[in-house]
């Protein structure tokens, strides 16, 4: 039990997200970029879609 107090106080001495929230961030909007370019091009006026 005792190790498991060590592995927590010394995980709180990193403070802050690190990377982990540009990475989340990065997803998102390509995640979102994608997800707009996929709606839209059903919505092309085009003749193949008989």
């Amino acid at each position: 039990m005792p190790e498991i107090v060590t592995l927590l106080a010394a995980a709180s001495d990193q403070q802050g997200p690190g990377r982990t929230v540009p990475i989340v961030l990065v997803v998102c909007l390509v995640g979102a970029a994608f997800l707009a370019w996929f709606l839209l091009r059903g919505y092309r006026d085009n003749d193949h879609n008989d």
